[in-house]
């Protein structure tokens, strides 16, 4: 029997073990999508204990406390103490067997805590002890935590209508522990059909200074804002869709569905699909100007218990899996944009597993020249971020793909301890790469394998990125 979670933990060969210990592990990490706040950096700021580094805003612990029963005053409510809802965690996680958070919890207690007890109700008190101990000295505030983490960027998750005051500071601190660059998320632009989208057309032309009153005026103020995010050294975009669909109509048409939506009126289907498709082809034009990564994550049902939405908001532990189909969607999309030359590199995440072949398949009809792996299939996301998603997601990919051209691993979390999670998901590779090396499958050429590892975990994104690390 194994200790649990030793130093070869997920290496179950010798070849796994060389290709982790020996080239994996030692590369530093690129974060290119994630939720963390950017002033939090800028501040270098300080927990002010291990339920508001670990809990605060982590829906996926949220879910999993909720699913094992618990009040929801004491994982959310503010009626309850910290230590109330850090002592739930401790009581659910035991029973979690199988679950991801059971791994990524105690690699973050082992690797920035030194902790290597299990916990539970039993220990709950005493990490609650040791972990606030050194979360109340500066080796524990957020820029300390980034540079233990060996993280060399990160990427922001920012609006067209933010000011990204706290880039720019970072970006003029000769002192700034990594870089930290904004990327454009254009949620609230494309979102005609929710209460609000009036009130946010009026803000970008409040900070733009420019007077909108059609459709063209709004574009040609995003591409404003665009610009302004290049300037602040953004690469990536990154469009959460409901799924895959490419609806073309005239400039008229899109005008009127825009006043429409202006006027808050009932949009139908079509003609939200329509608006939706014509903002992504003309945001494409301006990636592929400026040379950035377009990521597109669909598949997910939004906040589907509407009770919980009416108290809790967005982004707190109820969404799930869609099943539509986005086959079509995703290869008429990519059709459009090359027809106008204006193809951008492109990461398809979805949230359902079972597109895992669609999109390895449809971003092999799309490869170009520009980059090796133009058109990429992202990394297991969300729900699929777990041993078995992972693996299920490389070997779709490297059957159908080049998984030698692979960007790797993101965090996708709000929370700095976080960063573990590149680690799991090179223990991962390395022992799936090392299976097949195991099997026959493929030579025993260990330094060409050491560094496709590489390449997977820190290589590739700096290229395909243009990050210039």
């Amino acid at each position: 029997m194994k200790d649990f979670m030793d130093k070869d933990f997920l290496l179950e060969s010798d070849t796994a073990k060389t290709l982790f210990h020996s080239y994996a592990a030692k590369m530093p990490i690129i974060d290119y999508h994630c939720h963390i706040n950017p002033e939090q950096i800028a501040n270098n700021h300080q927990f002010r204990n291990i339920t508001e580094a670990w809990l605060g805003g982590d829906h996926y612990k949220w879910r999993m406390i909720r699913s094992n029963g618990v009040d929801e005053k004491l994982i959310t409510g503010s009626e309850s103490s910290d230590y109330e809802k850090f002592e739930q965690f401790a009581r659910t996680l035991p029973r979690a067997i199988g679950n991801p958070l059971y791994h990524w919890t105690h690699l973050e207690l082992q690797r920035y805590f030194g902790i290597t007890k299990t916990l539970s109700e039993k220990t709950c008190r005493e990490i609650w002890d040791q972990c606030n101990a050194k979360l109340a000295t500066d080796d524990f505030r957020v820029q300390a935590i980034i540079k233990r983490s060996n993280v060399k960027l990160v990427c922001t998750t920012d609006d067209p209508g933010d000011t990204l005051e706290w880039h720019q500071k970072l970006a003029a601190d000769p002192n700034s522990v990594c870089k930290v660059l904004p990327a454009w998320r254009p949620d609230k632009a494309m979102k005609i059909e929710k209460p609000g989208f009036a009130d946010y057309v009026t803000h970008i032309a409040n900070i733009t200074g420019r007077p909108i009153s059609s459709c063209e005026d709004f574009f040609a103020a995003l591409d404003e804002r665009m610009k302004f995010f290049n300037d602040m050294g953004c690469k990536a975009s990154d469009h959460g869709v409901d799924y895959a669909y490419c609806r073309i109509v005239s400039k008229d048409k899109l005008e009127a569905i825009f006043q429409k939506g202006l006027q808050g009126e009932t949009l139908s289907p079509s003609e939200i699909e329509a608006y939706k498709s014509m903002i992504l082809v003309h945001l494409a034009k301006g990636y592929s100007k400026y040379g950035w990564v377009m990521q597109m994550h669909y598949g997910a049902i939004r906040d589907p218990n509407s009770d919980m939405f009416a108290k809790l908001g967005a982004d707190t532990g109820f969404d799930c899996i869609d099943n539509n189909a986005c086959a079509y969607g995703i290869t008429t999309l990519m059709n459009e944009l090359l027809k106008n030359n204006s193809l951008p590199k492109m990461i398809w995440y979805s949230l359902n597993p079972c597109d895992n072949a669609i999109i390895g398949a449809a971003i092999g009809s799309f490869q170009g020249t520009v980059t090796p792996g133009m058109i990429q299939q992202g990394s297991a996301w969300w729900f699929n971020d777990s041993y078995h998603g992972m693996i299920d997601q490389m070997t779709s990919l490297a059957s159908l793909s080049i998984l030698g051209n692979f960007v790797g691993m993101l965090t996708d979390s709000r929370s700095f301890l976080s960063y573990t999670r590149h680690e799991y998901f090179r223990r991962i590779m390395c022992n799936l790469i090392g299976s097949w090396v195991e099997r026959g499958m493929y030579p025993a050429d260990i330094e060409f394998l050491g560094q496709l590892v590489q390449d997977i975990s820190f290589n590739n994104a700096n290229r395909y990125f243009g990050f210039g690390l």
